[in-house]
């Protein structure tokens, strides 16, 4: 993934030691959810940050279809009819196959949140407290 705009402006929450959440600072737009390290090669990538075309192809065709749905109890609206499957054993397995191929063959860098000579994140993550994040999804 590649930020073309607006790096500067990318802040990071952490609501846990594991997880981060990136998003745009001056609009407050999710951007994705990461590893709170460089070393996990993933990012859930919020799909409505990008662009409806990404090097001429259509958002949905360059991502992919979805596999599955995961964390759905966190969801603050119904799940649409036409929503994925809940995650299976299979789907874990393709992903685990997946991600250490990635991991060992480097393909984690470039990774537009964290400094590749450091391993920084680019911006401190900003830990919310339980009572901020009831403030939030209250």
């Amino acid at each position: 993934m590649e930020l073309t705009a607006g790096a500067g402006a990318v802040r990071c929450l952490r609501f846990s030691s594991k997880v981060v959440r990136w998003y745009a600072e001056c609009c407050r737009t999710p951007i994705a959810n990461a590893a709170s390290t460089p070393r996990f090669p993933v990012l859930g990538l919020i799909h409505s940050f990008m662009s409806d075309e990404v090097d001429g192809r259509p958002r949905n065709e360059t991502l992919g279809p979805p596999l599955c749905r995961i964390h759905e109890r966190s969801a603050i609206a119904a799940l649409p009819e036409t929503a994925p499957p809940p995650a299976s054993f299979g789907v874990f397995v393709y992903r685990g196959g997946k991600l250490l191929g990635w991991w060992a063959r480097g393909l984690g860098w470039p990774n537009p949140f964290f400094d590749a000579r450091t391993g920084e994140a680019l911006s401190p993550p900003r830990l919310i407290t339980p009572a901020e994040r009831a403030g939030l999804f209250g």
